[in-house]
């Protein structure tokens, strides 16, 4: 039986399966099926996303990114700091890197165990808006930072129902018909930035998301005044911090920066991901 030799990553509690595909060992007519089978947990490995590395004729190389229910996003921060580990660590592409996304360029510095990349330029920010919730009337933020996201900020981040409201942001008609992210976030006594997230085609809440971390950072930079790098602590426990620089009320130079962990390496049977 053929087997895929993979690796099971983590960046700060996201967790990802990623093959190098440059030789076309996943057969295209069985891609998508492989990516809900292999992501199923308790059923197969299990995780938020699957990566694939592709050659590229213009830089190290190009992803395909897909989220666990086969959906493909633009981008995902901490999928995209995986992938430049494990191309590091597989000889792909050197300690400074860059790779094609459906977001654009990104450019990327490996270091031991963690990951620092510029980000696409962030757009479509707007704050101060009002979204009705259940008839409830609830301010939000929203920005895309290579995919869409909303960001509420609450007092007690552990009061939040994430999958319930989450779902209800995720598809709310103001985000119709892709829908969006949603990002819960709150301020301690000290400045301590807690994060929850529910992701879109995860359609959970997930341990940590990297562009929600940038879109929440740059929405409490614009309504706080905060200055950068912001610190944020996910769900997992894990950190990730935004770099970030701005020119006439603009986000540019945007950086994401956290661990991209390897979990373990082996090999998927076909099993693993046959219904």
């Amino acid at each position: 039986m053929k087997t895929i030799p993979f690796f099971k990553m983590s960046g700060s509690g996201n967790d990802f399966i990623v093959i190098d595909n440059r030789e076309g060992v996943v057969p295209e007519a069985q891609l998508h099926q492989l990516v809900v089978g292999a992501c199923r947990r308790k059923m197969s490995v299990g995780a938020d996303g699957m990566i694939f590395i592709e050659p590229s004729e213009s830089v190290d190389f190009k992803w395909r990114f897909y989220n666990a229910d086969g959906s493909l996003p633009d981008m995902c921060g901490n999928g995209a700091r995986c992938a430049a580990r494990f191309s590091f660590i597989h000889g792909i592409a050197g300690r400074q890197m860059s790779f094609e996304t459906l977001a654009g360029t990104i450019e990327a510095s490996v270091g031991d165990d963690s990951v620092k990349i510029r980000m696409t330029r962030p757009r479509d920010l707007k704050t101060g808006c009002d979204l009705d919730i259940g008839g409830e009337r609830v301010a939000v933020g929203s920005i895309n930072t290579g995919v869409p996201h909303v960001v509420m900020v609450v007092d007690d981040i552990e009061a939040v129902n994430v999958v319930e409201m989450g779902r209800r942001i995720r598809h709310h008609r103001d985000f119709a018909p892709e829908g969006t992210n949603a990002n819960f976030v709150a301020v301690g006594k000290e400045g301590e930035i807690a994060i929850r997230t529910y992701e879109r085609g995860v359609e959970d809440e997930t341990l940590a998301c990297g562009t929600g971390n940038v879109a929440a950072a740059l929405i409490l930079a614009h309504e706080r005044g905060l200055r950068s790098p912001v610190t944020l602590t996910t769900r997992s426990g894990g950190k990730l911090t935004v770099h970030f620089e701005t020119q006439g009320g603009r986000y540019q130079d945007v950086f994401l920066e956290g661990d991209a962990r390897v979990i373990y390496s082996g090999e998927l049977w076909e099993e693993a991901w046959r219904p």
